[in-house]
């Protein structure tokens, strides 16, 4: 093997250990019985599960989140679905255009779309903050990822099965639902997972728009503020799991077929 392989072999492990170190650490130390988090780390132990388990405001945090992600998923799929076969209708130059300004909220800081949300429903509508809100915030954000995974599905769509189904009398419903949705199915779960897993690990938005109460994101925030235990790695493991595990599924789903 040549020095120039070796240096690169070298130098492509110390920058995942450099990455993914960290993350393997927060882990790690979820499972130590000592109080402080550091070296050494006690026996092993799932205490700090357990104390979560009997954590109600933990309880409300992560069902929240769940509620969000749920919805949030849900509407971005179907608006996505929706938006995706107008966009494939339309010539290209204008399908563009359209594709480019709903992407826009995911291309700006999660900082200013969150400031304006908040200016557009406590100023402009007059409404109040919460979960509500966090869901549009979050089909906001999701829905760009949505059209595209859909539209690159699409794009390979065999259109003939449809059109045999209509010349058989079947409605556009129908035609929809036994022919296309079935041939879309996994790429459009696979959507909804992305959608989630974006959702699930949305900070920033989530806390200038839910008001009163938590997702397990801004619970962490407020428990990093007052103090530092291996309790907080355990629930960055949990959000940690829920989020790799989404997307895992989400790309076996989504994976290209021939």
């Amino acid at each position: 093997m040549s020095r120039g392989a070796v240096a690169w072999i070298a130098f492509l492990t110390l920058s995942l250990i450099f990455m993914l170190g960290p993350i393997a650490l927060v882990v790690l130390f979820s499972f130590g019985s000592n109080a402080l988090i550091g070296f050494p780390m006690g026996a092993p132990t799932l205490g700090w599960y357990a104390g979560l388990l009997g954590d109600s405001s933990f309880h409300d945090a992560l069902v929240n989140s769940l509620v969000v992600a749920f919805a949030a998923a849900i509407l971005s799929s179907m608006t996505g679905t929706l938006a995706a076969f107008a966009l494939l209708r339309m010539a290209p130059r204008l399908s563009r255009a359209i594709l480019s300004l709903i992407s826009v909220p995911v291309l700006l800081p999660p900082l200013v779309v969150a400031i304006a949300i908040v200016v557009l429903f406590v100023r402009g509508i007059g409404l109040g903050l919460g979960l509500p809100v966090v869901i549009f915030a979050h089909v906001l954000i999701t829905q760009p990822f949505v059209i595209l995974i859909l539209m690159a599905r699409l794009a390979s769509f065999d259109r003939s099965a449809v059109e045999a189904a209509r010349d058989l009398g079947a409605s556009q419903w129908q035609a929809f639902r036994y022919v296309t949705l079935p041939q879309i199915g996994p790429s459009l779960v696979g959507a909804a997972l992305v959608a989630a897993a974006i959702s699930l690990d949305d900070f920033i938005i989530a806390s200038f728009t839910i008001g009163g109460g938590n997702t397990v994101s801004t619970f962490v925030w407020g428990k990093l503020r007052t103090t530092l235990d291996p309790s907080t790695n355990a629930i960055a493991t949990i959000l940690l799991v829920l989020t790799l595990g989404t997307s895992a599924i989400a790309l076996r789903l989504t994976r290209y077929r021939a």
